[in-house]
């Protein structure tokens, strides 16, 4: 699929998400602020949904990884060793006319892309968020909102290896906000100042590392794919030796074909044992590795796949929007992964008849147990299935006066639109095997296209 082959633009996603309650402009009442976004009651869920699949995949279903919540605000230290305070930069420039600022690296030309005004000269603007911790604004009470998560990782790696008493190879997995100030964030939640990182640290012996490095490029591009994101706009872009970080071996980028283009979706990293070694040197810790098996001591080597959840949230919604007709009218549907979807099931009575509400509200009761689930009753069904097919909700369930007499209801897929009749006693287990991808019904009738 090409660009010009999609069917939806970041305008459409945009419009979608503000109207369907995924994302809001943040403090909208007061005019917004550059680049923060708030996630509604349906984006919520979508991130919730997205870090689970995340860590469900990259720590319970493996023995070899462990989680970790680090604090935000660190040691300032910490971002000295790591090399943040001296070389987390990014080349400023200024109009001189209109005062827009931009990054150097994004621009081809030597004058203003808005007003066409000369630039000043490039300098070096560090992107990390400064305060001060207590009540005194003075040099030795300065800290950073944390620019990764990764740092939190290494300097606990001692701790956690002391208390799990697990061996190498071994990953520490941490889920949690950054903050960087960008001098140029946009394309919606592509790029912000406050954002939300997954990210996994994984510890090796020396002379393993590229064998480990390859092993998580492969593992982290068919995650994306296991999760609904085709493999046709996904790629694989390895860093070229000079373009690589001051601490890297190696690093390949997981990209996404987004609306403005090819852009990173994951980086994996080798980051060689750069942090542990510098985190020893300034702090006098050592961060070694003692490997009782082969009776050696070593500084490990570390491969890092690290996700922004913000953008693999993009991808997702991008990725699952989708127009077809139905009745003779657009629909549209975001074919969002069950495990992803923010809604798995909705509950429709066919009317507001009071003579179907209690046994709507009854079955509404037992599902939202089990599963996310809405109930709608205003409108008539088909506007009702647009809605949810609008947000991704996989599977409705709609009851109907004969429910009265037989005790069964209607299932309605999302994707096809093929209906099912189902009795309501085994409704929860049906579902739950339908979420999974299995066909309990049987053989699914032709939609019925509403």
């Amino acid at each position: 699929m090409t660009q010009n082959s999609r069917k939806v633009t970041m305008e459409k996603l945009v419009s979608l998400c503000k109207r369907r309650g995924f994302v809001f402009p943040s403090s909208e009442i007061y005019g917004g602020l550059g680049s923060c976004w708030d996630y509604g009651p349906l984006g919520t869920e979508l991130k919730r949904n997205i870090k689970e699949a995340w860590w469900q995949t990259m720590v319970r279903e493996r023995d070899d990884v462990v989680g970790l919540d680090a604090a935000i605000m660190m040691h300032p230290r910490v971002w000295e060793a790591s090399g943040h305070v001296s070389g987390f930069t990014d080349p400023l420039v200024e109009c001189k006319n209109c005062h827009s600022r931009y990054k150097a690296t994004d621009l081809t030309g030597q004058t203003c892309p808005v007003c066409g005004g000369p630039l000043t000269e490039p300098r070096m603007f560090n992107l990390m968020f400064k305060t001060f911790m207590g009540p005194v604004e003075e040099a030795a009470a300065v800290v950073y909102l944390r620019p990764e998560t990764a740092q939190g990782i290494f300097v606990n790696f001692d701790n956690v290896i002391t208390t799990t008493r697990k061996k190498l190879p071994l990953g520490i997995a941490q889920q949690g906000k950054s903050f960087r100030n960008e001098i140029t964030p946009g394309n919606f939640i592509f790029r912000t100042r406050e954002f939300e990182q997954m990210e996994c640290e994984f510890f090796v012996k020396p002379g393993t590392d590229e064998q480990w490095f390859k092993y998580w490029v492969e593992e982290r591009f068919n995650w994306y794919v296991r999760f609904g994101l085709k493999k046709e706009n996904l790629r694989l872009a390895p860093h070229p030796k000079e373009d690589l970080a001051h601490y890297a071996k190696a690093c390949t980028d997981i990209e996404y074909l987004f609306p403005m283009g090819w852009s990173e979706l994951e980086g994996i990293a080798n980051r060689t044992d750069f942090d542990l070694k510098a985190h020893s040197a300034l702090s006098g810790k050592d961060l070694s590795y003692y490997d009782d098996a082969t009776n050696e001591r070593y500084v490990p080597y570390v491969i890092e796949p690290s996700a922004g959840t913000d953008r693999s949230a993009l991808a997702f919604l991008i990725d699952a929007y989708d127009e077809d007709v139905a009745q003779n009218e657009t629909r549209v549907v975001l074919r969002l992964h069950p495990a992803i979807a923010p809604v798995k099931v909705a509950v429709l009575p066919l009317s507001r008849n009071e003579k179907l509400a209690p046994l709507s509200r009854e079955i509404y009761n037992h599902l939202r147990l089990r599963f996310m689930t809405q109930f709608d009753d205003a409108q008539s069904i088909g506007r009702r299935y647009r809605r949810q097919d609008e947000i991704g909700t996989p599977l409705c369930v709609t009851i109907d006066f004969q429910s009265l007499e037989d005790r069964q209801v209607t299932i309605r897929e999302r994707d096809s639109m093929a209906q099912v009749r189902v009795p309501i006693d085994d409704l929860e287990s049906i579902i739950t095997a339908k979420l999974k991808g299995d066909n309990a019904c049987g053989k699914i009738p032709s939609p019925a296209k509403i």
